[in-house]
């Protein structure tokens, strides 16, 4: 895994919404945005661009500040929103590309933070074999959490036809802890990450099929 942006790649001040839960490009977010600070990165995001970065919190909360944070994350850009009589906000988001942290501004009203963005190049190409075999992983694991009663996205959930895009919504389907989700962001070629989710998708096939059989 790279540590570091791209070589050629501005580092540039970002808005940031740490998050419980972990953004992959091309996935939908909505968010319910109640709390003050968040609200003005919001409003400042709808004045002068739009965007801004999630990250996933490694240690503490959503709600309150003084949370720690992953370093690798995804541009989230609004593409609608709805403020209610109260200063709350529905907003929905889409990701786009992967970002890497390089410095922790102070959160003055909310979270900023230096980024630069990753090199996604490895992307460019999807191999068909590597691509099968974590499809097949995700949907068994899919299957047997539905089999189980337990909540998830139907085995039969329909991915986009442009694989790049595909290797993404795969991520974010599969029903994996959000650590093991950001493992899977975090790797810079699809062929690694295709690997990792595939061996973590057959991980929690096994447990979910042992459950199963009572054992």
């Amino acid at each position: 895994m790279s540590d570091q942006p791209e070589a050629d790649a501005p580092i540039v001040p970002l808005p940031m919404f740490p998050l419980g839960t972990v953004l992959f490009p091309h996935v939908y977010l909505p968010l319910h945005v109640f709390e003050p600070r968040y609200r003005a990165l919001v409003k400042d995001c709808l004045r002068v661009g739009k965007e801004f970065g999630v990250v996933l919190i490694e240690r503490g909360h959503e709600v309150g500040g003084g949370d720690a944070r992953f370093r690798t994350g995804t541009v989230a850009r609004i593409v609608e929103a709805a403020e209610y009589p109260d200063g709350r906000w529905a907003v929905a988001a889409v990701g786009g590309r992967r970002i890497k942290v390089s410095t922790w501004l102070p959160d003055d009203p909310y979270p900023v933070a230096l980024v630069g963005d990753l090199d996604d190049t490895g992307d460019d190409e999807i191999d068909e074999d590597l691509f099968t075999e974590a499809e097949r992983a995700v949907r068994r694991a899919l299957a047997l959490k539905t089999e189980l009663g337990e909540p998830a996205p139907p085995a039969t959930v329909t991915l986009s036809d442009e694989r790049r895009v595909a290797t993404w919504q795969l991520a974010a389907v599969a029903p994996l802890s959000p650590f093991d989700q950001q493992q899977v962001l975090e790797r810079d070629h699809a062929a690694e990450r295709l690997r990792l989710l595939a061996e973590l998708a057959t991980e929690v096939s096994d447990m979910l099929a042992y459950r199963l059989s009572g054992g």
